[in-house]
């Protein structure tokens, strides 16, 4: 690493001088006796200290919120860097497929590793690194970026001094290609179809959800238990929206298998456990194009909605070209559909399309009407299009079932709305009590708005609410889009069978007067709102607390402990 090599070279000249200065002759330099000592500690110091998560991290002169973010140093100083901040950062897209092979795409880059091998492929060329990638069992990927920094466009240094990894984008951040299709990167599952009842919603939603693990795991999520086994009052015609989604998985009321509870029977198992958990969801509130593409490239597939001026009885319709698989509405309807947005296509022409949109380019949509419509079940939505990719959801993190054992939750209809108190920041705090010896591991909570930055407290012993102001500090972090978070601790909290326990975090969000993500019975839909599971408080700073009960809303914050093994 080149910060590296300057580090030691001042390192040695130091110590050099130092020692040897009185018997040198003039221009020549000799090393110290100990130069061997000195340099192994030199490089074990920064082994340990970046093993223990304490490396400071910036990127192009800013300090970058490392919450989430764990970085490797091998023996040798060769830094490791993890795959989402590959991808959230560095604008990557990391893929692993099941043979263990690791792909790494960066606009017209494609770099091939294999775990283990020294020998990495780029752009089809073998050539040979000194530090191999890693796979850990939880599934995490690091990769050496030292031999490959200049290759994605970047320079990385690290500074020894101030325990410090800075990064430097050489391209301005043009990362993304012209044409990026998901099929190609076998990130999609198979196209289904929904029949005539009213869970375009919910194929959207487990769509998207089923290619944040590809292509590594596929998985086929049952739409079935998504629409029958949620805590809001809906059957399979109703229609839905993706804050149910969120609910629905972040509460591990799902999701199940296809295998397990199929498609259109209108019968639900309702003792299915959920055989994953979501930790991570953002919501693009915005629409920007190139804000979408970077989504589809980085983490997968995009729930959207858009005006279909067709049914599902009929592909007909004056908006869509049948020849192209092309659609492009202009007019003042509101979506009535969701599809999932899986690619785009910069050069697709604009005379490709039954009306003619100002500019050329197209995203590719995975529809939920079967193989037998437009392109294999796939049609391509021009970016001119009014409500394509106004409102996006993208799953960015999915966790095995195992993550945490246990959950406590008193929102189980999730986000359903805001309070606040004319500001941009406040306080929220929800009690829980511990249901045996276990150690709490995280929370999770919604950011209502982009560029929300926070700080999460524990208050142990829990008697009142004037124990909230007895919080203790566990960490901050900062979020770039609306969403639902999971932030775990960077130490787990012991507690103790039959403990009060309370969480508090304090957000600030940009331009809402409203930042806490609350439950209520807001309509017929939310009528199995429930006012007793929950002690949830809010505050302005932190000092005076009002309960949330008292205002007949549940807090949505959510806490996730760990049983404790036998020995520890």
């Amino acid at each position: 690493m080149k910060a590296r090599i300057i580090l030691l070279i001042t390192a040695c000249f130091a110590v050099a001088v130092y020692v040897t200065w009185p018997k040198r002759a003039a221009g020549s330099i000799e090393r110290a006796e100990n130069y061997e000592v000195i340099i192994q500690d030199f490089d074990e110091k920064s082994y340990k200290r970046t093993l223990n998560g304490a490396v400071n991290l910036v990127y192009d002169g800013t300090n970058i919120s490392n919450y989430k973010y764990d970085f490797k140093m091998t023996k040798s100083m060769e830094i490791l860097f993890p795959d989402d901040f590959m991808e959230d950062v560095m604008g990557c897209s990391v893929l692993k497929y099941d043979d263990e092979s690791i792909v790494v795409l960066r606009r017209d880059t494609r770099i091939e590793f294999k775990a283990g091998s020294n020998i990495v492929k780029i752009n089809g060329i073998e050539t040979e690194i000194e530090t191999a990638i890693e796979i850990l069992d939880s599934g995490r990927i690091f990769i050496p970026i030292d031999d490959l920094s200049a290759v994605l466009g970047f320079d990385v240094s690290y500074n020894y001094e101030l325990n410090c990894i800075s990064v430097i984008n050489k391209d301005n951040n043009n990362y993304l290609p012209a044409r990026y299709d998901m099929r190609e990167d076998k990130r999609v599952t198979p196209v289904r179809d929904q029949g005539f009842y009213g869970t375009c919603w919910a194929f959207a939603s487990l769509g998207a959800l089923e290619t944040s693990l590809m292509p590594y795991e596929e998985n086929i999520y049952s739409v079935d238990h998504m629409t029958l086994n949620n805590s809001y009052n809906l059957d399979i015609n109703a229609g839905g929206e993706h804050t149910m989604s969120i609910a629905y998985l972040a509460s591990w009321q799902g999701p199940v298998y296809e295998k397990d509870d199929v498609y259109g029977d209108e019968e639900t198992n309702e003792d299915l456990k959920a055989v994953k958990h979501l930790e991570e969801a953002i919501i693009i509130n915005e629409r920007d194009n190139q804000t979408l593409k970077s989504a589809v490239f980085k983490y997968g597939g995009i729930e959207t909605s858009l005006y279909l001026g067709m049914d599902y009885y009929s592909n007909y319709s004056r908006y869509f070209d049948d020849d192209n698989h092309s659609y492009y509405y202009d007019g003042e309807e509101k979506p009535n559909h969701d599809v999932v947005i899986v690619g785009w296509d910069d050069n697709f022409s604009r005379d490709n399309f039954s009306i003619t949109p100002e500019h050329d380019g197209a995203f590719i949509c995975k529809n939920s009407w079967g193989a037998g419509f437009g392109e294999d079940g796939y049609f391509y939505v021009s970016y001119d299009d009014v409500n394509i990719g106004n409102q996006a959801i993208v799953y960015t993190k999915l966790a095995d079932s195992d993550n945490f054992d246990n959950i406590y939750q008193s929102d189980l209809l999730g986000w359903v709305g805001q309070l606040g108190f004319g500001k941009d920041c406040a306080y929220f705090a929800n009690c829980y009590t511990a249901k045996k010896d276990e150690e709490l591991a995280a929370v999770s909570f919604y950011a209502t708005g982009n560029d929300a930055s926070f700080s999460v407290y524990f208050v142990p012993d829990f008697e009142n609410v004037d124990s909230l102001r007895n919080r203790q500090y566990i960490v901050s972090g900062s979020t770039k889009y609306a969403g639902y978070y999971t932030v775990r601790f960077p130490k787990k909290k012991r507690l103790k069978k039959d403990e009060r326990y309370a969480v508090v975090v304090y957000i600030n969000t940009p331009g809402d007067d409203k930042p806490i993500a609350i439950e209520y019975n807001a309509d017929e839909k939310t009528d199995k709102f429930d006012i007793s599971d929950g002690e949830g408080y809010i505050s302005l700073y932190g000092e005076i607390w009002n309960s949330a009960e008292e205002k007949s809303c549940n807090v949505c914050l959510k806490t996730f402990t760990d049983d404790i093994k036998e020995g520890e």
